[in-house]
């Protein structure tokens, strides 16, 4: 476990004092303090999980017995603790015994050394870099308050557990992912943790809307994964894909290449919403969600404005329009215009009329 930031010892000494008894493979995780940084940053890399998995991988690979004590490191770790409570609260099976299964599995013994060298490359990234980046990207009485658990699991997805009270971001550890990627991964949900340290203010403005542009508005948050994907990258001169295999980068590019056209459609969605054209909230939200994707239009389209609004206005408005995503279409409808008629190409912009009905200042 690495402590990034002013971080107390104590729950990494009571394990070792809890198990360093019952097997005489337990290895203390790594503990590094870093010198004291600023109030509005706390970090904490946490890889108890990782590394007691990869025990029991080398027990297993040297076909040695595998004692109680042993397995009881992996289950006690705080990841694989919160991991339990994320899964139990998505209602999702996970017991003791099904992730036994899953860790002497053969495939994952044969994955060894390729998990242990990944975890060591990732727990040399500099995440307070990442930090510093992303809390460019917002408002000054931003905070991040967060944990980052490299873990060995069965399902590949990575997530944000708790953001708003006690942030965890969980990583599966891939081999295929460099160091690099995974630093860019932090700093993109970071940017989020932070973001929702000062949302308050969003749902007081949003309170001040009719129901229907509440909503909306609401929805428009999710432009937030391309205002992640600016943070993360730390300029709109920094491609966003800069650390990712050219695979992830082209498809991105191809991506971008549909705004126009993913545009509209968030606006026929937004509108639809408007006009009470879903017949439920499922509705709604089937919809909302399709323009996810690997990374859909609420990235490439909340990525272009956000770049375009830094780079004719300034990051201080930028973050301004964080805190009411109208100001963010209407600043960008401004930079579209003045990036057409200098010749730069048709853009798609946002129709006032649609505007005027969220009550965006302005219009």
């Amino acid at each position: 476990m690495r402590v990034i930031g002013i971080l107390p010892l104590w729950p990494v000494l009571s394990l070792a004092l809890l198990f360093g008894s019952m097997d005489s493979s337990y290895v203390a995780p790594r503990v590094v303090t870093a010198p004291p940084v600023e109030s509005s940053i706390q970090l904490r890399l946490d890889t108890s999980e990782a590394e007691a998995v990869l025990v029991v991988l080398d027990r297993l690979a040297a076909r040695h017995l595998v004692e109680e004590g042993t397995w009881a490191q992996v289950f006690a770790s705080e990841p694989y603790q919160r991991l339990k409570q994320r899964e139990a609260k998505m209602q999702r099976a996970f017991t003791d015994s099904a992730f036994r299964r899953f860790v002497e599995s053969p495939a994952l013994v044969a994955r060894t050394d390729s998990l242990r060298r990944t975890l060591a490359a990732w727990s040399e990234a500099d995440l307070m870099a990442s930090a510093r980046r992303v809390m460019a990207y917002l408002p000054d009485t931003a905070r991040i308050r967060a944990k980052v658990y490299p873990v060995i699991k069965p399902q590949t997805n990575s997530f944000v557990f708790e953001p708003s009270t006690n942030a965890a971001i969980f990583l599966y550890l891939d081999p295929t992912v460099s160091a690099a990627q995974f630093e860019n991964t932090v700093a993109h949900e970071l940017h989020h943790i932070g973001f929702a340290s000062v949302s308050g203010s969003q749902e007081a403005m949003r309170a001040q809307l009719s129901p229907g542009a509440a909503k909306v508005v609401e929805w428009m948050g999710a432009f937030g994964e391309g205002l992640a994907m600016l943070a993360a990258a730390g300029s709109p001169d920094v491609h966003p894909h800069a650390t990712s295999p050219a695979a992830d980068r082209a498809r991105w590019d191809r991506d971008m290449g549909h705004f126009n056209d993913d545009l509209a459609a968030l606006e026929k969605f937004f509108t639809g919403i408007l006009d009470q054209q879903y017949k439920s909230d499922a509705d709604v939200q089937k919809a909302g969600y399709s323009f996810f994707g690997v990374q859909g239009p609420w990235y490439t389209v909340g990525y272009r404005m956000a770049a375009m609004v830094e780079k004719r206005f300034g990051r201080e408005v930028l973050i301004e329009c964080m805190l009411d995503p109208r100001e963010l279409l209407a600043h960008y409808n401004t930079a579209a215009a003045d990036s057409m008629r200098a010749g730069h190409g048709t853009l798609a912009t946002w129709s006032p009329a649609f505007l005027r009905r969220l009550g965006t200042p302005g219009y």
